[in-house]
């Protein structure tokens, strides 16, 4: 992925003498799974063409130990976060950026106790301030205009950090329809994924948790269900697909809707 994106690590930086404006956690579903690997893809897009000097800690980076936190264990979370606040503050990182909200959500607010005190910014937020300065441009008129899009607020984001206008006016600077669930915002309703459940089979139970959120979308007909986190993605991707609808409708990060309506 490095050559083909033009994805430089600290290190090479820091050999070279460059220091970069921003650190891009990747996390580990950004890394590994081959779907959250396409968002990743659309965010470095993203960031080449609006310029940003950015790089990643690749083979440094390790789980920030939020399913481990989430799940009961306080000591491998300790664990994993103090190996990567060493990691950090070695190359005096002040800025990370994060598509995943779990990710972002550990440090920017779980880490600084453990020593490790960054600016921490989800991806949305980060694009809306590189449309706002001017740096990335969207052209007219993208692929989705006019299309009937509804965005699912992911739990980590939305009613943890009180995150929910900047993924909200980005899909709205695509000229399209955005279309609300009736449990949206502080109300917003859970993919099933969080609290390290992503990770096991589910309990007993008369229906899964991400078929009660798909269905939701589902009764608003959209084309577009967008997510802002990998976790969500894969829950409702699968939410979907039980209702036999992945003909009908996408399941899209808004980093992937942002690159496509971006003049890149």
């Amino acid at each position: 992925m490095s050559n083909a994106l033009n994805v430089r690590t600290m290190a090479e930086c820091l050999a070279s003498g460059e220091v970069p404006e921003v650190l891009f956690w990747v996390g580990c579903s950004g890394s590994f799974d081959d779907r959250a690997r396409k968002i990743t893809r659309a965010l470095v897009k993203i960031l080449n063409a609006a310029n940003v000097k950015f790089a990643v800690l690749g083979t440094e980076e390790t789980c920030t130990g939020d399913p481990a936190k989430r799940a009961g264990n306080e000591f491998l979370f300790q664990m994993q976060a103090m190996q990567n606040i060493q990691v950090l503050n070695a190359y005096e990182v002040k800025k990370i950026v994060t598509a995943c909200p779990h990710c972002f959500n550990t440090i920017k607010n779980e880490y600084p106790e453990l020593g490790g005190n960054y600016e921490v910014m989800h991806h949305t937020q980060f694009i809306q301030s590189l449309i706002s300065e001017g740096k990335l441009k969207l052209k007219e008129g993208g692929e989705f205009k006019g299309k009937r899009i509804t965005f699912h607020d992911p739990c980590y984001l939305g009613r943890a950090n009180d995150v929910y206008e900047a993924p909200r006016e980005l899909i709205q600077k695509l000229d399209v329809e955005l279309v609300e669930m009736k449990r949206c915002k502080q109300k917003g309703f859970c993919c099933g994924a969080g609290g390290a459940q992503m990770f096991k089979e589910a309990e007993p139970g008369n229906k899964e948790v991400n078929v009660e959120r798909t269905e939701e979308a589902l009764a608003l007909q959209p084309q577009v269900i967008a997510t802002g986190c990998p976790f969500c993605n894969t829950m409702m991707t699968d939410g979907v697909k039980n209702f036999n609808k992945e003909n009908d409708v996408k399941v899209l990060d808004v980093a992937e809707l942002i690159a496509n309506a971006a003049d890149l």
